[in-house]
């Protein structure tokens, strides 16, 4: 018996026996795509488990899963196209692979480490269709309102009738950890007499979540409240980069274009829906009467979503956002924008807008927490008003998950790089 007692404490610990309480554990189940060292050009679907991938295509091969085909793509459209009732179904089978005793043997060769000796490259994990951002935060709108309106109301007469939105750009959707380049264009300030062309000098950031469309619509029929959860397949982190100097002298009269247009960066990882339902809140007291269509007094489950965001600028906490405090859902987000008829595509991507709290430690962008560049942060790496060359920039989050566990939600990271 000693001798067996030896041997069973030597015997290498599983990847799936994760310690207690871990973020991404089988409550969580994020979906990403990666490739391996020694096949860099297959693309494969992976699920992540502790700091560990599944290869899930080889599992459901291995299975004998009748979803074995969807996931065995180099990205996540197919399966994103295939409905809600396919993604219930592969999300438990794939919680069933990676708790069961009984699928061990066949699992745990299908592992692949996230980090140190051979780690997976992660890619971006689905192909954007179209790319909508929204203006979401009563506090990110009111505080960039009385910063440029300082005499007027901070809210424009439009933001509380509906969700205030742009269309990016969706080729410029990055994966996190892609070094962004900073960007040129026209800037103008107050006091010059004519625009000058350069690389912007208030690059900043927005801490947002975005929000990917599986299933598709067809044109010409709105997507009622209702009817979210059987097209948004699932959230992620989401940094909409800004060149502030470069927006404020192009957006008048139509809005965002080249100072929001140059990078876009979102997680590697995709949340299911399923995934939150302990993390559904309901978002904050409405003080302005709702048209029908967005109305969600009387909708089934709650709008919002619990989730606690960190902001870090070279290793080091600068806000902390919580996504709770959002005026505007997303289930409302996706009723207006396709109000007017406008239809879905599988992989359609849209932000929340800058997430933004009461306190000042809970600004999701520089603009607000210096204040236009007036009050400097005081970090390790020295004074900064807005992005310097060789910042690297942070988003992480945790939502309420099951039984006092959270779930994590891959971050998403971001280098600059000097104008070319």
């Amino acid at each position: 018996m000693p001798e067996q007692s030896e041997r069973s404490e030597q015997r290498p610990r599983s990847p799936l026996d994760l310690a207690e309480g871990d973020p991404f554990g089988p409550h969580n189940l994020p979906y990403g795509v990666f490739s391996t060292a020694d096949d860099p050009a297959r693309r494969r679907v992976g699920v992540r488990i502790g700091s560990h991938v599944l290869d899930a295509g080889a599992a459901a091969r291995a299975l004998g899963s009748p979803y074995a085909s969807l996931l065995a793509q180099p990205a996540l459209n197919p399966l994103m196209a295939a409905g809600r009732t396919a993604w219930r179904d592969v999300r438990r089978a794939l919680t069933a692979w990676v708790t069961s005793p009984a699928h061990r043997a066949a699992v745990e060769p299908l592992l692949h480490p996230l980090d140190g000796p051979g780690a997976v490259t992660l890619h971006l994990p689905y192909e954007v269709a179209d790319y909508v951002d929204f203006y979401a935060s009563e506090h990110h709108a009111s505080n960039v309102g009385r910063m440029f309106r300082p005499d007027g109301e901070p809210l424009t007469p439009n933001w509380k009738h509906l969700p205030i939105g742009y269309h990016g750009r969706s080729g410029t959707v990055v994966v996190s950890g892609t070094d962004i380049v900073r960007p040129s264009g026209q800037r103008k300030a107050p006091q010059d007499a004519a625009p000058v062309f350069g690389p912007s000098t208030k690059l900043d950031i927005e801490a947002e979540v975005g929000f990917l469309v599986g299933t598709p619509s067809e044109l010409g029929r709105p997507v009622p409240l209702r009817d979210f959860r059987d097209h948004v397949f699932g959230l992620t982190l989401l940094n909409d980069w800004s060149a502030r100097d470069v927006q404020a002298w192009e957006y008048v009269p139509l809005g965002p274009f080249l100072g929001k247009s140059f990078a876009t960066s979102v997680s590697a990882w995709v949340t299911p829906l399923e995934a939150l339902d302990a993390a559904r809140v309901a978002p904050p007291a409405r003080d302005f009467p709702l048209l029908p269509y967005l109305d969600d007094a009387d909708e089934d489950e709650p709008g919002g979503f619990e989730l606690h965001i960190t902001v870090r600028i070279n290793g080091e906490v600068v806000a902390e956002p919580p996504f709770s405090t959002m005026y505007w859902t997303a289930a409302q987000q996706l009723a207006h924008m396709t109000v007017n008829g406008a239809s879905l595509r599988t992989g359609d991507l849209y932000g929340s807008g800058t997430v933004s709290g009461p306190e000042t430690h809970q600004r999701g962008s520089l603009l607000e927490l210096t204040w236009n560049g007036r009050d400097a942060l005081e970090l390790t790496c020295g004074k900064r008003t807005f992005l310097e060359d060789g910042d690297e920039v942070t988003l992480t989050a945790w939502a309420p998950g099951p039984d006092g566990v959270k779930v994590g939600l891959g971050e998403v990271a971001g280098r600059i790089a000097p104008a070319v």
